[in-house]
């Protein structure tokens, strides 16, 4: 009984990655919702929903308020991280939900503000009366004065970790835990088995850039394919110049590097432009001169 009494009456703080990450996941949500209504609208003109877009964000907001917060007390990245709101103007410790003020107040300033915002600059945009010049600066300053106190109340939630936005700490609500959250048993093997493959990963992703891939291929491909030598009938342009020994189709504008291989005239000067340090893909000699091909190939040769 007395276990159950300290459950009833006992809150728990809810921690701040908990808190931003439930943050993430509504504006994730949103954003979703917002695709897939517009998915809606593809087969129509261009543009029908530019004139009511705020409108229409803000109805759809509307819905979501009413099936999470009104509901709930808790928006659905709160319900995923087994996070509610609770009422923090009790002076009692015991858990009290959300009062119908709140809630309303909560919409008002989240969806009624972001709506407010985004219609007036659409008004006030075009308009280039004095006075609209004026009501337009006046909308701009006390957004600008918003979002600095928006920032300053984050430095606070930083230190404190209690009121993760203005709305928050304007309206006394306060993110906190379902239930108990249990202890987690994770194995340090595991840990320091994802800490190295994660450190493994970036370590990859600041390596690949830096290789060169093409260079690597043809290096590989040159130690797979040795040429120790030539014979005396092989060692000539003829018995080389019908393919290139990059793409392997007869050669167009047939060029040589110094080697017994020939190339292809735009094969060649891309991959050398590409590698200032190119070398044949099948001898490993470097690219001496870029010459065309003199030798005339008769016609009989073509089909021998």
């Amino acid at each position: 009984m007395d276990s159950s009494i300290e459950n009833e009456k006992s809150v728990n703080p809810v921690l701040r990655i908990s808190q931003l990450d439930a943050l993430e996941l509504n504006k994730a949500l949103e954003q979703l919702v917002w695709s897939q209504f517009t998915n809606c609208f593809h087969g129509f003109k261009p543009g029908v929903l530019a004139h009511f877009e705020p409108e229409v964000k803000a109805f759809l907001c509307l819905i979501l308020w009413k099936f999470t917060i009104y509901s709930k007390n808790a928006t659905v990245g709160q319900a995923i991280l087994n996070i509610q709101y609770k009422n923090n103007l009790a002076q009692t410790e015991k858990y009290q939900p959300l009062s119908k003020h709140q809630k309303l107040w909560y919409l008002i300033f989240t969806v009624g503000g972001r709506w407010l915002e985004e219609r007036c600059y659409d008004l006030f945009s075009n308009r280039q009366q004095q006075s609209f010049s004026k009501i337009k600066s006046c909308i701009s300053f006390g957004s600008g004065l918003l979002k600095l106190c928006g920032l300053l109340n984050f430095l606070i939630f930083l230190q404190k970790g209690t009121f993760a936005t203005l709305t928050e700490r304007i309206l006394g609500i306060r993110s906190v835990f379902c239930k108990p959250q249990s202890v987690r048993q994770i194995g340090f093997e595991y840990m320091n088995r994802e800490l190295l493959w994660h450190g493994f990963a970036e370590f990859l992703i600041y390596l690949l850039p830096l290789v060169n891939v093409q260079k690597l291929k043809l290096k590989i491909s040159s130690w797979c394919l040795p040429i120790a030598g030539l014979s005396n009938s092989e060692n000539t342009l003829a018995a080389h110049c019908r393919e290139c020994s990059l793409c392997g189709e007869w050669p167009t504008m047939p060029h040589t590097i110094g080697c017994p291989h020939v190339f292809c005239y735009y094969c060649i000067k891309s991959n050398f432009l590409f590698d200032m340090y190119f070398t044949c893909p099948k001898c490993g000699s470097e690219v001496h001169s870029l010459q065309p091909l003199k030798y005339k190939i008769e016609m009989a040769e073509l089909h021998v």
